[in-house]
């Protein structure tokens, strides 16, 4: 994605180091529901808004040798650099698409369906899981991760952290989007005609480390979407990004990030398209 249209944080070169946060906390987690997805060799898989491609190669890994994965994505910075560096790596089996998820025609194509903190931000995430469900073969599997901004926490207060999680919410409010879509994820693949739904919850938390690190570094990847929307001014911005780096960076404080929460369903074998 983007930080055009309903994206709010910056994409591009800087978005792609965020990201790449992001998915070394986020590495774990992941990997726990791509096993219980059962992702293996053969699978054809789909990484809908892949972003920088860190859980793309995770899946490519899983469905090698013989199985494939196709990245989709909006933002041809993050797309260049996922090539290239899996390319160094060797990957075959993995390629990375510059398109819109919602204009692919693919249906019945995958045997997963995997998208990571993608629906938060789309004013219709119902019409996405529908085509997570078109996309899919019978039998097939979807896995979704997302954000519950609700239930994040520090320890002490700290009010430059309850000030980001304000702009932050109303930067995707605006957009006409959801930053606590988390527990709505089993309702919207339940809707969508999935069945065998899961759910699972984790939340990376810190006194040290990277976990703590991505509240100032999402605070900075939202400044453009804030000052477009006349939330805050530059000034307070730079305090806040300042104020939440020192926040990271104090061995006694404690941070956790916005719940994740993970769902996953099959596609019914004898289902039609929806």
């Amino acid at each position: 994605m983007t930080a055009t249209g309903n994206y709010a944080i910056h994409g591009g070169v800087s978005g792609r180091e965020r990201l790449r946060v992001l998915g070394r906390v986020m590495a774990a987690p992941t990997a726990a529901l791509l096993d219980r997805v059962g992702v293996h060799d053969g699978h054809a898989c789909i990484d809908v808004g892949c972003g920088g491609g860190d859980a793309s190669l995770e899946l490519a890994w899983r469905a090698s040798p013989s199985g494939s994965v196709v990245g989709l994505d909006l933002d041809g910075v993050k797309l260049q650099i996922a090539r290239e560096e899996a390319a160094r790596r060797g990957v075959k089996n993995l390629e990375f698409r510059h398109a819109d998820f919602r204009e692919f025609a693919a249906d019945a194509a995958y045997d997963v369906v995997y998208a990571r903190f993608l629906l938060t931000h789309l004013s219709d995430p119902a019409a996405a899981v529908q085509s997570f469900f078109r996309c899919l073969r019978p039998g097939g599997m979807v896995a979704v991760e997302d954000i519950d901004f609700s239930g994040m926490f520090t320890h002490p207060p700290s009010p430059a952290t309850q000030r980001y999680i304000e702009l932050y919410c109303a930067t995707v409010r605006n957009r006409g989007a959801d930053p606590n879509i988390g527990p709505r994820l089993p309702s919207l693949l339940i809707d969508a005609g999935f069945d065998e739904v899961g759910v699972a919850v984790v939340q990376p938390v810190g006194l040290t480390g990277e976990a703590k690190l991505l509240n100032p570094l999402t605070m900075q990847g939202i400044t453009d979407a804030v000052l477009a929307d006349g939330l805050a001014s530059q000034a307070e911005i730079d305090q806040l990004v300042a104020d939440l780096f020192a926040f990271a960076e104090n061995p006694y404080t404690l941070a956790g990030l916005p719940r994740v929460v993970q769902a996953w369903g099959r596609r019914p074998a004898s289902a039609p398209s929806t």
